[in-house]
């Protein structure tokens, strides 16, 4: 995919950012500016953006794992809920600043659609966005989980 291709893209996206640390947040928004993004949101915790989800309708939800009221997983398990919310499908990018195993597997089993080490580069930023938006995983039920169809690498692991 060509880069101008790829920032007409980010250009027609509404990002929704969530993190309670102004610092991250500016950075995240300058990188997206930096790569084409118009229309960016901004919640500093997980009640907040659940909120701009339903009022706003963003395209993209980049999810600080860590966040204050509803934490990362609490927000995804909410929103992976398609009887009871009204976007389960979003696209999630989740942001954390350590990425153990353990994090990790929790993040996909949840339904984050990619994970993202805090700080990142707009390289990564980029990747994932092309990702999420341009190549989607259909949502899939596993057991009680809400979430992408598991890439075949991690097929194994989203079972546990």
């Amino acid at each position: 995919m060509s880069n101008r291709i790829v920032r007409e893209m980010i250009q027609t996206l509404g990002i929704l950012i969530v993190d309670n640390n102004p610092y991250m947040r500016r950075l995240t928004r300058m990188m997206l500016v930096t790569l084409g993004a118009k229309l960016i949101y901004e919640a500093v915790d997980g009640l907040a953006a659940l909120e701009i989800v339903r009022t706003s309708d963003p395209d993209v939800m980049m999810l600080d794992r860590d966040v204050p009221i509803l934490n990362g997983a609490e927000v995804l398990r909410i929103m992976r809920s398609p009887d009871l919310f009204p976007r389960p499908n979003l696209p999630v990018i989740m942001l954390t600043a350590q990425a153990r195993r353990s994090q990790v597997l929790e993040a996909l089993r949840l339904g984050a659609h990619e994970l993202l080490v805090k700080p990142t580069s707009p390289k990564a930023l980029q990747d994932r966005l092309v990702s999420v938006v341009a190549r989607p995983r259909p949502m899939v039920r596993i057991g009680p989980y809400y979430v992408p169809q598991p890439r075949r690498i991690s097929a194994a692991a989203a079972h546990h």
